[in-house]
Parts: structure tokens; sequence; C-alpha cells
């Protein structure tokens, strides 16, 4: 029997066992050590950012992030509705209450005119968000300098969510760099990996420093154990950052196999009929972590319910676009600013396998699936 095919699993080279073989050697295991020093260092020369902690996820860094901008109990903070919870979850940790932003169609992300609206809508009844949180959606940028501009404009401070999208440009600029605050996840099914991990960068020094504080348990400067603030435990491992470095090496690698694997997809059923792939907006590169299309169950003869179920009868994974977090039932008593794009999306959208180690004879099975549930129909 053919083995099952998987959204997007890790992919390991040769590299990874021998900074690994290295810490066990140092007997660096613990959640410091040189590993751990050399990956943020290579990791913020990789994208161009001052400053960079490794942390234990990208929850971890977005929690840290927003309470460092300020965030707490009774604020409200704009966010991304079309994305993972992870995205919105921190938020809930500060006591602080999330507003959603509805998807523009152009890239699927927060739309920067909603955006506006809601921000002057709060200037004027004296309102204002503490912070947003702009999600970088399936690899692809928001269109950040209008997001950027309104939010300076109002004085707010913008956190990128880059957790999907390392790798990505945005004119030249890569996201995740450009706000007060960004974060990447290195969890096991993202372009690189660290079996779970994650990334705060800042061009603000003193946040990563007190970030690197409230990360080892807030322990202050005393020879004794001694705290003056509430800590957490969100430090990476000197382990997982020896394969983080061994991951990063081939990062561009791995973006341009998942190019070629959308680019595939394309060849093979962009002209079924009822068919869009996500666009590729055209201020930069989209990393297509996740290949990701719509189905319009009016001309394809099924929807996108009846594809997926058609591929996991063939023991291949394949997911709904993300559920909008307004739909959500823990977040469904929260305000928001549209979403009738972002639900359309969730009703039609499928990610297809996309993982940077799939063979041609996988790439090829998912499509004579897809064919044939429209062939039937």
């Amino acid at each position: 029997m053919p083995q099952r095919i998987h959204l997007s699993s890790p992919h390991l080279g040769g590299l990874e066992r021998g900074y690994v073989d290295e810490a066990f050697a140092s007997n660096w295991i613990a959640p410091l050590g040189p590993h751990v020093d050399a990956f943020q260092a290579e990791f913020a020369r990789c994208v161009g950012a001052p400053h960079a902690l490794a942390l234990s996820s990208g929850t971890a860094a977005l929690h840290l992030a927003l309470q460092l901008v300020g965030v707490g109990p009774g604020d409200d903070v704009l966010v991304s509705t079309l994305t993972f919870s992870a995205s919105v979850n921190p938020i809930r940790y500060l006591g602080a209450s999330p507003v959603f932003i509805d998807s523009e169609r152009d890239s699927w992300n927060m739309d920067p005119v909603l955006l506006e609206e809601e921000l002057e809508a709060r200037a004027r009844a004296g309102r204002p968000p503490r912070a947003v949180v702009v999600v970088h959606l399936y690899g692809q940028s928001a269109d950040l300098d209008p997001i950027l501009a309104a939010c300076e404009r109002h004085g707010v401070p913008v956190v990128e969510d880059a957790a999907e999208a390392l790798g990505s440009t945005y004119k030249g600029r890569v996201p995740g760099t450009l706000g007060k605050a960004g974060i990447y996840s290195f969890n096991g099914n993202k372009i690189i990996t660290t079996s779970g991990g994650g990334m705060l960068v800042s061009p603000d020094e003193e946040l990563i420093r007190h970030a690197l504080k409230l990360a080892t348990q807030a322990r202050d400067a005393a020879p004794h154990y001694q705290h003056s603030e509430i800590g957490y435990n969100y430090r990476l491992s000197n382990v997982l950052a020896a394969i983080g470095r061994a991951q990063l090496r081939v990062l561009e690698d791995r973006v341009a196999a998942r190019r070629a694997n959308h680019t595939y997809y394309v060849r093979a059923l962009g002209a079924l009929p009822g068919v869009t792939f996500m666009p590729e907006a055209p201020w930069g590169r989209h990393t297509r972590w996740l290949t990701t299309l719509t189905v319009d169950p009016a001309r394809f003869g099924a929807d996108r319910e009846a594809v997926r179920l058609a591929l996991e009868r063939e023991d291949i994974e394949a997911r709904p676009v993300w559920k909008p977090m307004h739909l959500q039932p823990v977040f469904s008593a929260f305000e928001r600013r549209g979403g009738h794009v972002a639900e359309e999306l969730f009703r039609n959208g499928l990610c297809l396998p996309s993982g940077s180690n799939l063979t041609a004879d996988e790439l090829a099975r998912v499509v004579n699936v897809v064919r044939a549930v429209h062939q039937r129909r």
C-alpha cells in the first residue's frame, strides 16, 4: 500500500545530525548554550533583524511581544481573522480582547482599508487599540506599507505574525522585521523546523533584552533567586537550536521546492473549471508554504469538502483553509470589521499537500484524485 501523504511533514537533511552530535558531545542540553546563541545570530542575519531571541514556540514569542508593547487587561488588539488560533490566544492570555479584521483578495491577508476604517472609528470614539497583530498567511506577506502607515498615524504598534511566512518577501524586505516586533515559528510543519520552537525579532534592543528575562522566569540579576515580575519558561533548548541552524542553511532550497510544488499543481489542475489558486500578490515572493486553492462547487461539480474527503480516502491529508476566528465558538462574542471574504475563503478553500520532500509520484497521486472528483461529477 502507498504511504500516507501528509500536508507538510518535516524535511531533515544531512546537516542536522552533526550539529546535534556536537550539542551532545559538549553536554549543552539545557535551554541555553552555544547553538542557541549562534542560531539567534544567524537567524537575525538571515532576515535582516537587528536583534533576535530563540524561544520555545511562535506562540511564546507572540505572547512576549504583545506584553512588551503594553497589551494588558481590558485592552483591544486588532488582528487578522483568517488565521490559526495561536495568533489570537496570546491576546486572551493577557486579558485583552481581539477585534477581528477581514481579508482582502489579493493576498488573503488583513485588508488595509478595513484596518484604516477601524482605526479611524476607534479614534473618533476615544477607544484606540493597544496593538495590531498582522498575520502573513500561508507563506505570503500582507500589504505592509498601508498597514504600517495607518498604525503610525494612530500611534499603534504593529506586531507581525510571520509564523507561516519565513522566506517570503515584501518589496525587497522581510515580513516580520518591519513592525515593532515580529515572530516566526519552527513547528514541525513549517518551512524549516526545530521540532518545536520560535523566534522573536525586533529593532528594539531593550524589548529583546526584557523578553529574554521574562522567558527565563524573570530572574533578577542577583546571586540568589530573586524575582520582581512574573516570568515564563520559554527558552529554546540548545539541542533544538542545533537542528534550527542546519535547517536555516537550506531555507532557500525549501522555498524553491514548495514553489515547485505549487507550479506543478497549477499546471495540472489550474485549467479545471472552478479551481482558483491563492494569488501571489505583486508586492513580493510567496513561499507557497502551503499550496492553497478554492473550489467553486457550481463550476467544478463538487465542493471543497467532497475533494478533501476523496483525498482522505486515498490516505492523502488535505485541510480546509483556516476557519475565521470570528466564527470560532471561543471568540464569537468579540467585535469584527467585515468577515465575508474570510468566510468565503474558508467555505471554498483547501490546502493541498505541500511538503518540500514530496516526490513526483506523490504529487501525481494528489492530482489524480482531484481530477477524478471533477470527472465523476
